[in-house]
């Protein structure tokens, strides 16, 4: 009898898994779970180019519509599970019907976090993860001119970006004291805070937001010193959570601290057959001794990739240096490795000029690195870290000496 693989989550790591059980020979049944009514697509343009009128929607999809029934991949779309029998096997979507299964993975992602704050049901509020609130802020920057953007860490330092570039007066509002330092330390967190104020954002940090003002569309924000702020609309990105509500009475180990599903490096949980991968999860990294969690495209894609090989009995381990990256204005940052934990940070490059790598140390070995327009040294870097090849502070600083130098084979290969 064949089996039936479920997926629960129509994103990239799901439904890439999806395509990946079958490009590897699964002639079993699949069925692809999503809340959302559209297919698997691209999440990250949606900050960027989508906003800004400059990508067709249709670019967005992984996949035109009749590849799935081609290749037998069920599309549970529009649908919510909401509940998992694992005893029965079974999970529960839309709070009754069942989907039963023999092997599961966990794709659900996570949710962006809410401002509960006076004001916060006005209309012109917006949070951006999915495509459907792409769309609405990009009609909504198409008819305003201001715009507060509240949380400066990736999508809102993105989203500031974009409203910028298409010429609105945008003030960024960070509780932290400086942008991105949660995702990219305070180096790199300092150099964008004036990367955002040289192309003409209001940036300010350490700003609490208690309430938001208006009539029936909001016109304003309070923040904690009772600064009024006008603004047309406003753009909310202070995070999200994992997506595990669903899995909460289960008996799925989930992280006490984050919510997250606990997977070893094999994207298994805690129960037989069941994997995870993506941004809902906590996985171990025999790396670090710990379990680690990625919230990035990369990881997502990876892990999923892992998962399947391994519900086919092919094991293989979750492994990766992660890897990440943001495009604000003509910048492109990418990141590897981790940075916290550095104990310094030593610069290459032109960092007034925002071209530079950042490399994050503890002891002699690189941990992380950042680069702004610096392809070459992050293609290293790579190498630098999962090798733990130790380096001196001035080789690392000095362009004449190139990064093929740190190998002992004198050979840089990018990986």
């Amino acid at each position: 009898m064949s089996e039936t693989f479920v997926v629960v989550g129509a994103n990239l790591a799901g439904g890439r898994a999806a395509e990946a059980l079958r490009k590897s020979g699964f002639e079993g049944r699949i069925v692809l779970i999503g809340k959302e009514t559209e297919r698997p697509y691209d999440r990250p343009p949606l900050s960027k180019k989508f906003a800004r009128g400059l990508l067709d929607e249709s670019k967005l999809y992984f996949r035109p519509l009749d590849y799935y029934a081609t290749n037998r991949i069920e599309l549970e779309l529009g649908v919510t599970a909401t509940g998992l029998d694992v005893e029965k096997r079974e999970v529960i979507v839309d709070g009754a019907r069942r989907i039963a299964f023999d092997k599961l993975l966990i794709a659900t992602g996570a949710n962006v976090r809410t401002l509960h704050v006076k004001g916060a049901e006005l209309s012109g509020i917006y949070t951006l993860r999915s495509l459907d609130d792409a769309k609405r802020i990009r009609e909504a920057m198409k008819a305003s001119r201001r715009v507060a953007v509240i949380g400066a860490g990736v999508i809102g330092a993105e989203i500031a970006a974009t409203c910028r570039e298409e010429g609105l007066d945008v003030v960024l509002l960070e509780a932290a004291e400086l942008p991105l330092m949660r995702a990219f330390g305070r180096a790199v967190g300092a150099i964008y805070a004036e990367i955002h104020r040289e192309r003409g954002v209001d940036v300010r940090c350490g700003v609490s937001v208690t309430e938001f003002v208006g009539e029936e569309r909001v016109e304003a924000v309070v923040t904690g010193t009772g600064e009024r702020i006008a603004c047309d609309f406003a753009i909310v990105g202070i995070g999200v959570s994992a997506a595990t509500e669903w899995l909460r009475d289960s008996g799925i180990a989930l992280c006490p601290r984050s919510g997250c599903v606990l997977v070893d490096h094999h994207a298994q949980t805690n129960m037989d057959g069941i994997y995870a991968a993506g941004d809902v999860t906590r996985f171990w990294s025999d790396r670090t001794g710990a379990y680690v969690q990625v919230e990035s495209v990369d990881n997502a894609q990876l892990q999923g990739l892992t998962a399947v090989s391994n519900m086919l009995g092919k094991e293989s381990v979750h492994a990766p240096v992660p890897f990440f990256w943001s495009d604000q204005y003509d910048l492109k940052l990418q990141c590897v490795g981790e940075v916290d934990g550095a104990e310094r940070v030593v610069f290459r490059g032109s960092v007034s000029g925002h071209a530079f790598a950042a490399f994050h140390l503890a002891g002699a070995r690189v941990i992380g690195v950042i680069g702004v327009n610096r392809l070459k040294e992050i293609a290293a870097s790579k190498r630098l870290i999962s090798q733990g090849i130790a380096v001196r502070d001035e080789d690392l600083a000095d362009e004449a000496v190139p990064m093929s130098h740190f190998f002992p084979s004198g050979t840089l290969h990018v990986l």
